[in-house]
């Protein structure tokens, strides 16, 4: 099944950028990112800047977000793939990373949020960003929650 992406959440003060692969089942009939409960995504982001992501509404969330300089966006504009597993997506079509310059002109910093959307970042290192591959967020990655929480909190202490 063709799965689309949702549309980047940047603006011209964003310096941080969090490339997903493609959205969920569940993200998808929510219209949100990280709309499943079973991702740790708003958690460990919450944490790591220091705001309760985790209890906000989903405008509250993308607010803060913006008012921190992050943005999000996924490394495909669309995919095939049966459920929700990183690893059944096929056909992929990546999204225009170009657009970055204008949209966000302030862009110095693109996480990828795991392995599979981390395949893709010598792309946006050679376009002259700093780049750096995070653990997932997935729930299924939760043995790892002390790890993954360092790394995350890494990327947002100055």
């Amino acid at each position: 099944m063709i799965k689309q992406g949702f549309p980047a959440v940047v603006d011209k003060n964003t310096e941080i950028l969090i490339l997903g692969s493609l959205p969920s089942d569940a993200s998808i009939r929510k219209h949100q990112y990280y709309g499943h409960s079973g991702n740790d995504f708003w958690r460990l982001l919450g944490r790591a800047i220091g705001e309760d992501l985790q209890n906000m509404d989903y405008e509250s969330r993308l607010e803060t977000l913006k008012l921190n300089g992050i943005g999000l966006w996924d490394v495909f504009k669309a995919g095939d793939r049966e459920g929700s597993e990183d690893a059944k997506i096929k056909s992929e079509e990546i999204n225009q990373f170009l657009i970055l310059k204008k949209m966000a002109p302030k862009l110095r910093l693109v996480c990828f949020n795991g392995k599979k959307s981390g395949k893709y970042e010598p792309i946006l290192r050679e376009m002259g960003y700093e780049t750096k591959i995070l653990p997932s967020s997935s729930g299924a990655n939760r043995r790892f929650l002390e790890k993954r929480e360092s790394e995350w909190e890494a990327i947002f202490k100055h």
